[in-house]
This record gives structure tokens, sequence and C-alpha cells, in this order.
């Protein structure tokens, strides 16, 4: 069997009707209700999001004692912190133990104590309960240790990406993340030095569906049509390009996938291209060269010459193409997301080389560049086209009868039937209109 055998990669999902699949037939069909309807939402919450190791950050963002992020997870509000006793990285719920309020109330920084504001309860870094005024109102039945912050059920790490779940009974992070886990090997394999966050966030909101950017981020079908502007540009800057995209796709286990291709662009790990600047070749290829010692040249040069656009489900994003972009995306509503993307490189990188990797981020991927934008209005335009009715399915088909290309729609089935099989079906059939 291989990755991109498709019929035999993985059992088929209890059955949603809202994922109708016929492997026969070559058909594969999502109901539409999976993006307009209320009560799919907050089932999603609860079944999906509740449920899955979801990303929380880079331990780079926490590199020191001290140095905490806020964010939201899974729809919870959450900080990470690098204990200063431990030097352990902690992911707590946000929430003084006392009366409730959130004890992280800013976004980033370093704190050798949190304290709520509202009774001025204070915890450390470890999430130990550490201070209380007027503790002899108390007398003697106070218990520190019990009223210390709650950590998220499970917290686990790999190659320094953090993951957090609710679900107390969930598999181990290596078992989930599956083949998912070779990537972001390739991610952080190509720096010797070790990679970081660069500070600085994309964040922004799409009036659409969050399943539709799931299926955006590995759609190899649309990159041609819907970005053809920027393709163009890179024509002009004197790139010669064939005209499709040269590599495959893979199902990753466990609703990750994966499409990978020779890079048509430069690379700052570690391909040069005309559509960067003369001035850092030089480096580029020394860091090319690197490469290919340290790992050898075939994993070398497939780190340095090919793009990947990998989805680890449900909500995490990592393209590691023109540049290293982490994006994750959270519905606030059967129509809206919320989009966080941060930027990930090489640690002590050549200001020329990372001049050019936040060059590439903004241009093609900001929200503001070439390709963001393309896409948030295609999300949008289609949100708007299941509003207008008349059409009860999305057809997922393409690919189903060969071996999956780069530009087949393997990736979005793969997403589909682990979502089919988190949501189940009974309460769903009666949305269903055959």
């Amino acid at each position: 069997m291989t990755l991109t055998d498709e019929s035999a990669s993985m059992p088929r999902s209890p059955g949603s009707p809202l994922v109708d699949e016929d492997d026969a037939g070559y058909r594969f069909r999502v109901h539409r209700s999976t993006m307009t309807s209320p009560e799919v939402f907050q089932q999603e919450l609860r079944r999906v999001f509740d449920h899955s190791w979801l990303y929380v950050g880079h331990e780079s963002e926490v590199a020191n004692p001290g140095d905490y992020v806020r964010r939201p997870v899974g729809g919870r509000n959450v900080f990470m912190v690098r204990g200063a006793k431990s030097k352990q990285v902690h992911v707590f719920h946000n929430t003084c133990s006392h009366r409730g309020a959130v004890v992280c109330r800013q976004k980033a920084g370093n704190a050798k104590v949190f304290q709520c504001f509202y009774h001025a309860w204070t915890f450390d870094s470890e999430g130990k309960l550490s201070g209380v005024p007027d503790r002899e109102g108390y007398g003697a039945g106070l218990d520190f240790a019990a009223l210390g912050l709650r950590s998220v059920a499970k917290v686990e790490s790999y190659r320094g990406f953090v993951f957090a779940s609710y679900d107390p009974d969930i598999v181990g992070l290596v078992d989930y993340l599956a083949g998912a886990a070779e990537y972001l090997d390739l991610v952080a394999d190509s720096s010797e030095t070790g990679m970081e966050v660069i500070k600085g966030t994309n964040e922004y909101c799409i009036s659409a569906n969050w399943k539709l950017l799931a299926e955006n981020s590995v759609d190899g079908y649309h990159a041609l049509p819907t970005h053809d502007t920027y393709f163009k540009y890179l024509v002009a800057k004197g790139l010669v390009f064939s005209g499709g995209l040269e590599g495959n796709a893979k199902d990753l286990g466990n609703g990750h996938a994966v499409m990978e291709y020779l890079a048509p662009w430069g690379r700052p790990t570690a391909k040069w291209g005309p559509d960067f600047d003369e001035d850092v070749r030089t480096e580029i290829d020394r860091l090319r060269a690197e490469l290919i010692e340290r790992h050898g040249e075939r994993r070398g040069t497939r780190i340095a010459d090919t793009n990947r656009n990998m989805l680890i489900y449900p909500n995490l994003v990592v393209n590691d193409i023109m540049a290293v972009t982490v994006r994750t995306f959270m519905p606030s509503g059967p129509g809206q997301m919320d989009v966080t993307a941060w930027q990930l490189a090489v640690r002590n990188e050549h200001p020329s080389v990372r001049q050019t990797r936040l060059d590439n981020f903004l241009t093609f991927l900001g929200p503001a560049g070439f390709a963001t934008p393309d896409d948030v209005e295609a999300l949008e335009s289609c949100q708007q086209g299941f509003a207008s009715g008349g059409i009860e399915w999305n057809d997922i088909s393409r690919g189903m009868a060969r071996d999956a290309k780069a530009n087949d729609e393997l990736q979005m089935r793969v997403f589909w039937r682990r979502w089919a099989e988190q949501m189940g079906s009974s309460e769903f059939t009666a949305m269903v209109t055959r």
C-alpha cells in the first residue's frame, strides 16, 4: 500500500449523512449544511475541537523562564508560559481559581507572577497559588496546593511545536500526528541552529466557514486560476514556470494531509530563484551545501527544493513554501472565522535571507499580499453561494480514479472523513435532502 492508494489508505468513517462517499462510482460529496448550520457549528466545538490536539504555539515564543503568550485555542482562553523553576512549558486555562477572572491580561511578555486584578490572588509561572490578600480571613482551610491554576488536560511538544488537548483520554501527540510528524521534521531539520517564530502575527477575519480554509490550504487545484496575478508577477521577475504543480498528495492519517511538489520559485531554505535578489544568492547556495552535507543528497535536496502545504487536523496549517508559515483558524460562527499566522524562521539567520523570508511572508501570504486576498474573496464567495440555495452538495471527487496528484482533492477527502467520524450521524439526518 502507498500513501496515495486512497482506496486502501484507511477504513471508512462511520457514515455521517452529511458526507457521502461512493468508491465504486468515484464520487465524494459533502452536504452544504456543514458550512451553514448553527447546529453543526455548535456540535463541532464539542466533538471536534474538544477532542483533538490543537496547536498552541512554538517553544521559541517562550524561550526564557517567565516568558508567556496568551491566545484562544479551540475557542477557549489559555496562556502558555515557561516555568521559572522547572523550565518546562505549561499551558493553563486563563481563569482565576478564586472567582474566575482572567489572570493573564496581556498578549505576551515576561512575568514572575500572574495576579488577578479582581481580588489580587497571585500565581507563579508554575501555576501555583503564591499569594492571597488577608489570608487570615480564610482560617486554616485555605488549601494553596489545590487552588493553583489549572493546566489544560494534555500538553505535549513535538520538535518545538506545542499542542494541547482538552480531552484527558486522547492518544499521545506523536500517535495523533502520525505521518505529519515527518513533515514537521523536514521543517525542523532545515536548520542546524533551530527554528524560531518571528515576533508579530498576521490576524484577520474571513466571512466564511472554517472548513473552507482547511480545504483551501491544501488545494493545488485553485492555485493557477485564483492566483493568476502572482504567477504573472513571478514570470515578470524571470521565473520559468511550466504551468503546473509537479508533485503529489498524501494521506498522513488522522485527518492530516499534505501536498508536496517541486518548488516553482525560490525558497529561503535553501533554493535561490530569480524572484529573489541577487545579493542573497551566495548565502542561500551556502545553506544548500550545508543541508546536503548534513542530511545527504536525497534528503538535503528534498528539504531545499520541494514545497509542502500541510494540514494538521483540524485547524493547523504549515506552509513550507517561499516562507514557512504557521497558521491557525477558529470558527466564531457557522460563517465566520478568525485567522492567525506566524512566520517560522532559522534562528540566527543571515539578515539578507531573513529579509527575503519576511518579504515573501507579506508579499504572497500576508492579508494584503498576492495570495491571501484572493483566497479570502474565493471563500467568502463560496459562503455567499451557499446562501443562494438550489444545490445541496459540494463535489470533492477529483483524483479518486488515479494516484493523487498535488492538484487533486484527496487532501480534502482525508479531512472530511475524519470530520465525519468525529461528528457522527444521527441528529444530522434531517438536514440531508436526497
